[in-house]
């Protein structure tokens, strides 16, 4: 099958076009990175999915699925122009997916869609509503994206498009939210609090989209790895130092000292967990995740 990749040249991209070339998909990606030497069966085109460029790969190359991963955090991209890359380029690649008679397409969100309250049941179903607007306003782009491509589901009923809500990616690769987090030699904690986090290896993440894209999944799926663990155990199992600070100079402290720069939201996303619950896509996938929590942390370290 032919597969358009956007933001293929990210990290995990990069995995997920090889892993599907490697099962003889013939792929073509967008992404306004180079990516100069592709496997064989992949194809990059460097390009704005925005812009008409990219609407003209749709009309071209006549992909007949789509995964779509060009979206950006509020801690590897901290431009204004992020709601526009996340809304507007979700919105641009629908709408060709549509025009261009795709039959499949795959969106790669974040659990973190469901924000990080004290009055959240420790599991989030599917079902549950964006809290992350209200906890977290700089996530309101990638709720914005979401939720947009929710609504494929009835606005092109002829797609059959799946929304993964993934949690954090760790590991070799060292890129995401989790990873830009502990990156440095010291993570602050807030004085008193230790939220569980939920993570998964990236390769275990790149071979649940392509499960997704192979079981054509139509619907939201949460998609997670081995159970969650404690900020604290991640901090020091990755070879980190945990700095526990009292809230009241959490924020002032934060970029210096060797700490990590966060918007104010994330403050709750240091208090309490974003816990998911998966079984709906291990039930539909088989997904079963390669590497435990203690495999990925040392893959991590090591890295």
């Amino acid at each position: 099958m032919k597969v358009l990749v956007t933001g293929i040249s990210g990290a995990l991209g990069r995995v997920v076009a090889t892993k599907l070339a490697e099962r003889g998909n013939d792929v073509v990606g967008i992404d306004v990175r180079p990516w100069y030497h592709p496997p064989e069966g992949v194809k990059v085109i460097q390009a704005d999915i925005r812009k008409r460029p990219a609407e003209d790969v749709f009309r071209t190359q006549r992909p007949e699925a789509l995964i779509h991963m060009a979206t950006v955090t509020h801690l590897t991209h901290r431009s204004r122009d992020r709601f526009r890359i996340n809304l507007g380029g979700t919105q641009a690649v629908f709408d060709h997916c549509a025009t261009y008679g795709f039959k499949h397409a795959v969106f790669v969100g974040r659990h973190t869609y469901y924000g990080a309250t004290a009055e959240s049941a420790l599991y989030h179903t599917e079902a549950e509503p964006p809290m992350a607007v209200h906890s977290f306003p700089e996530l309101s782009d990638l709720v914005a994206a979401d939720l947009y491509a929710g609504s494929a589901l009835w606005r092109y009923p002829g797609i059959d498009t799946a929304v993964l809500r993934m949690c954090y990616t760790l590991g070799p690769l060292r890129q995401g939210t989790l990873s830009t987090f502990i990156r440095g030699p010291r993570v602050p904690g807030i004085l008193g609090f230790d939220p569980l986090f939920h993570f998964m290896h990236d390769y275990d993440a790149a071979q649940a989209v392509v499960l997704a894209f192979e079981a054509r999944l139509r619907g939201v799926y949460n998609v997670c790895g081995p159970p969650p663990v404690p900020l604290s155990v991640i901090v020091r199992e990755t070879g980190r130092t945990l700095v526990a600070l009292p809230e009241f100079v959490f924020r002032p402290l934060l970029g210096r000292f060797g700490l990590p720069r966060l918007p104010p939201g994330a403050l709750e996303h240091v208090k309490y967990p974003i816990v998911i619950d998966a079984s709906a896509f291990k039930k539909r996938t088989g997904f079963v995740p390669e590497f435990d929590e203690d495999a990925t942390m040392q893959a991590f370290r090591v890295a």
